[in-house]
């Protein structure tokens, strides 16, 4: 119902997207906290491994995941803010997968592994 061109107020509170549905939000904290120990790990791993003091390349390869992550993660603030339409969660979705791949190849390149 309209009065004087406005909504009602039930109306213009509702969320842009609709309700999250409880699947959505349980598959976002598993790849968020996934993400999260990944990266952490291989930041820990920069500055522990292979002696102290770290070697430099390592840190600079472990700070440019950490701003990649810092990217990633106002895409996601954007989104949960309703500001990003819902196909970019298959965005998001896919720069967490390549994070995690980041922290890999990162992660064997600090522990000389190959």
């Amino acid at each position: 119902m309209r009065r004087g061109g406005y909504e009602e107020a039930n109306e213009i509170e509702r969320p842009l997207f609709g309700e999250p549905r409880r699947a959505d939000r349980v598959l976002n904290l598993v790849v968020g906290t996934f993400t999260s120990i990944v990266v952490l790990v291989t930041l820990v791993s920069a500055f522990a491994f292979p002696k102290w003091p770290p070697n430099g390349i390592n840190i600079f390869f472990a700070l440019i995941i950490v701003f990649i992550c810092g990217s990633h993660l106002l895409l996601i603030y954007w989104y949960r803010q309703g500001e990003l339409e819902p196909r970019f969660r298959s965005m998001i979705y896919y720069n967490a997968f390549t994070i995690i791949l980041l922290c890999i190849c990162g992660n064997l390149y600090i522990h000389n592994v190959g």
